[in-house]
């Protein structure tokens, strides 16, 4: 198959743009192509260029086309109209089911004219995040200015133009034209095939793949840091957006100036990060290292004595700053810090900053009674948590909110648990992050998400499809990781109602505060699904269930799990299944059959084997769900198996007389009804 190589070649694209531009090209270009079937696609993005190659058909094949015309006996207006439309005369129609068809022969079209046609308009409706216009005579927009289209076709130039009626579309012509190197290897070279391209900007100090330049990026600087026996600390991020950043990746290490390796880890890490895109290395005992790293884009000719020796006085700069921030702020304690949170808004509905500190600290000390965690640390944590906020380091980066204030409050005198706490109130803040276990810690990490919860669902402000602007989603995933890990026993509906009696008047009964419990439920059934659990069992314990106590709803769910596995556990599932379709379609008939059986009516060993099962289990089921014993409820479910199985392999549900069939549809109830204590059954899949 012939094959297609495009490259758009434009000043340079943002870092976080790229990848996304890679995946909408390959899937603009493929939907654009489908009739020449499109196979193989890759996409290539960098700083200056997104690019594809794909194999595709040599032509579009000729077809046969109806047309649908009008009825027959349509009025000649309409007939001449159809006609008139398509440039034929009415000899060229034929009657088919009462209606003038129109079958025209298409011609086949080569793959060259086919792209051709196709292209302008998919790189003018290409989207962008955002896009800019340049120039004049053109509205045609791009992320940057867009310098060279590269289209070939089996080694031959694929031409066309971006330009359409007046609009000179900045007078782009497709070509066969590449450019290397902004610096290092500039100027146009022609290509003919995707090897060569790569080939071409390779020799020309271009990789053209981001996971080659990423895999570039991550062993040199593993390198040049394994060779003064320190580590890079990782961060997969910085690597992605520098490898979006430079064309040819050459690392280097730098040195830290002594005086500034007083400044917290996490400040030079933040500061390196943010402001230049540098790499933080520490030591063997994960202490920082006085070193950083950082990606130049050229190969500097003096092995990089002056790149390195001017980043360095870049970032002595940035420390200086940093330094500066760090000195003044601890000159000032937090709390003497409490009164600026006033007049901080947090929203407009739920008061300032000051007005939330004041809940978290009346809902940090009920939940450490609950938790059994220090009441007045837990309260005198909260009381602190948010003072960083006014401070200097945290407004030049916000990234170290929380973790600021854990070193303000040590310099203090705060105690360890308080300052430990304040530095830990955020995290969880993504699925790698490890859960604190302090108990401190866990209670301000409840309460800062907890109200956040209670307070944002009040003012109406809960997430609504993809959009979740306060970070809810997150929020709520937080509470469970804490619940979980720290194998918490908390009545989360309790204390949503409680948390929601510290509200402004006229939010403490918002209509959107019942729905946070569902809110809690779907994102914990998100999380079992990330960890290959079976949710189904989890909604399938949830579903007229009001507990929510996450420990004791997961400990059931993995039970229910645990029994499904078993062969008795399978096969009780279809036989309750049966009954409960039975019983489905007979209670429409004379339902509901909710009654108690009646022993007496019993006329086969079955039924009785069945009804002294159900007498011996069902206690005993509820015996064990009170004491938490789900294992052994789930195994003395299980033991209806048999006697069920029994029952539908010999009883006839469906008796022809009428006080046996009703007996016996009252026995499968008292079946069905006794397996929802443990689950609704026909949430589970499968």
């Amino acid at each position: 198959m012939p094959e297609l190589l495009i490259e758009l070649f434009s000043e340079e694209i943002p870092a976080r743009m790229q990848s996304q531009a890679g995946d909408n090209l390959l899937r603009l270009l493929t939907e654009a192509l489908a009739p020449l079937h499109p196979q193989n696609a890759v996409a290539a993005t960098g700083p200056r260029r997104i690019a594809a190659s794909l194999n595709i058909d040599a032509t579009v094949p000729g077809r046969t086309v109806s047309e649908r015309g009008p009825r027959e006996g349509a009025p000649d207006k309409a007939l001449d109209g159809f006609t008139r439309k398509h440039g034929v005369t009415r000899d060229a129609l034929t009657l088919q089911n009462g209606f003038w068809i129109l079958e025209r022969e298409e011609p086949a079209v080569s793959a060259q004219d086919h792209i051709a046609a196709v292209l302008p308009d998919l790189l003018r409706r290409f989207p962008w995040p955002k896009s800019m216009r340049w120039g004049a005579g053109s509205s045609f927009t791009w992320v940057r200015p867009l310098r060279r289209i590269l289209c070939i076709l089996d080694g031959e130039t694929v031409p066309f133009s971006l330009a359409h009626g007046e609009d000179n579309g900045h007078n782009l012509v497709a070509a066969n034209l590449t450019e290397g190197h902004r610096f290092l290897n500039p100027g146009a070279v022609a290509v003919s095939s995707a090897a060569e391209w790569r080939k071409t900007l390779h020799d020309r100090h271009v990789m053209v793949d981001a996971a080659e330049r990423r895999k570039t990026i991550t062993e040199g600087l593993n390198t040049l840091a394994a060779s003064e026996g320190l580590q890079i600390v990782p961060d997969f991020g910085l690597v992605d957006e520098v490898a979006g950043l430079v064309e040819w990746p050459v690392p280097f290490l730098g040195q830290i100036d002594a005086q500034f390796m007083e400044l917290p880890a996490e400040v030079m890490q933040v500061s390196m990060r943010v402001n230049q895109r540098y790499f933080a290395l520490r030591n063997s005992d994960g202490t920082a290292a006085p070193r950083f790293a950082f990606v130049a884009n050229i190969i500097p000719a003096d092995d990089g004595t002056l790149i390195v020796t001017g980043n360095e006085r870049v970032l002595r700069a940035r420390f200086a700053d940093a330094r500066h921030f760090w000195d003044i702020d601890r000159k000032q304690t937090l709390a003497s810090r409490l009164k600026a949170l006033d007049s901080i808004t947090f929203h407009a509905s739920l008061g300032s900053q000051g007005d939330r500190t004041r809940r978290m600290v009346r809902l940090a000390g009920i939940l450490a009674d609950m938790v059994g965690a220090p009441k007045a640390d837990c309260e005198r944590s909260a009381e602190l948590s948010k003072t960083d906020l006014t401070t200097g380091m945290v407004g030049e980066f916000p990234e170290l909110q929380g973790i600021m204030g854990g070193y303000y409050a040590k310099h203090d005198g705060e105690s360890p648990a308080v300052a430990q706490a304040i530095s830990e109130q955020y995290t969880p803040r993504g699925p790698g992050d490890s859960v604190p276990t302090a108990p401190v810690s866990v209670v301000l990490g409840l309460a800062d998400r907890i109200d956040m919860l209670v307070a944002f669902f009040a003012a109406g402000e809960k997430p609504s499809g993809s959009g979740d602007p306060f970070g809810l989603r997150r929020a709520a995933l937080g509470v469970i990781r804490l619940i979980r890990e720290n194998n918490l026993r908390l009545d989360l509906v309790r204390i949503f109602v409680l948390a929601a009696q510290a509200l402004p008047a006229g939010l403490q009964d918002a209509p959107d505060l019942d729905l946070l419990p569902q809110f809690i439920a779907e994102r914990l059934r998100v999380q079992v699904r990330a960890e290959g659990a079976r949710h189904d069992c989890l909604a399938a314990i949830s579903v007229d269930n009001s507990d929510t106590d996450i420990v004791r709803l997961l400990a059931r769910a993995h039970a229910l799990q645990d029994m499904l596995e078993t062969e008795d556990g399978k096969n009780l599932l279809a036989a309750t299944r049966r009954a409960a379709n039975i019983l489905r379609i007979e209670d429409k008939k004379d339902g509901p059959h909710e009654d108690i059986p009646d022993p007496a009516l019993f006329t086969q060993d079955e039924e009785r084997a069945l009804f002294d099962a159900l007498e011996r289990v069902e206690p005993a089921v509820e015996k064990d769900f009170a004491a938490e014993h789900f294992t052994d409820a789930m195994r003395e479910a299980a033991s209806l198996r048999a006697p069920l199985d029994k029952f539908f392999e010999v009883v006839t549900v469906n008796a022809p007389e009428p006080e046996l069939r009703l007996n016996r549809l009252k026995l499968l109830s008292r079946v069905v009804r006794m397996m929802r204590l443990i689950a609704d059954f026909s949430q589970i899949e499968g």
